[in-house]
């Protein structure tokens, strides 16, 4: 294995929270595996999204963001900064407006990571060694659902995503616009 490359036989010098949320960057291994991360991450709230909506029984508004968190994560998990950014900050645009929860802040930071991995690994020579990824895996069904169904996919939504996600933006900047007027109004 160590021949390979495939196990890491030097401890790792940082604490596993510094390893969670702000990790070093040195390698296309780390890159990936924060890819790996954000697509779980994306993947979790995309669920966790759609049965909330389920539960208020608004299943359209569910469908909308569990495309497009799950959608994002997909992209994370290619390296597509634009969807780290939007993924980034339609979660952290929630949790603004959302009661406070220290689940929150852990995802966004989750999030902050994923993103700041994304954007170091676009800056970086595709030649150069640190750039190299790892083998992605399909033995077992984890390794398909997270390293290869995402490569295959990915290309395939891309541009949709682009266009749903900017639409994204735009519909919830009118309701929020209008959530805003209608309290406004309250107010007076």
């Amino acid at each position: 294995m160590q021949t390979l490359g495939l196990s890491d036989s030097t401890p790792r010098t940082e604490s596993r929270l510094k390893s969670l949320f702000w990790p070093s960057i040195q390698s296309g291994a780390d890159v990936d595996y924060l890819g790996a991360q954000g697509y779980w991450v994306c993947t979790a709230v995309a669920f966790l999204s759609v049965i909330f909506f389920l539960a208020l029984r608004q299943p359209i508004t569910g469908v909308l963001i569990l495309l497009f968190y799950y959608l994002g994560g997909v992209g994370v998990r290619e390296r597509s900064r634009f969807a780290a950014v939007a993924v980034f900050v339609m979660y952290v645009a929630d949790a603004l407006f959302s009661p406070f929860s220290i689940v929150r802040i852990l995802v966004s930071a989750l999030l902050l990571s994923n993103l700041r991995a994304t954007w170091i690994a676009a800056l970086w020579r595709p030649e150069s060694e640190e750039a190299a990824l790892p083998p992605r895996l399909s033995t077992t069904w984890s390794d398909k659902f997270v390293d290869r169904f995402p490569m295959w996919l990915w290309p395939r939504i891309r541009i949709f995503y682009y266009v749903y996600a900017i639409c994204f933006f735009v519909l919830v900047d009118i309701g929020l616009a209008a959530t805003l007027a209608h309290r406004g109004r309250q107010l007076r």
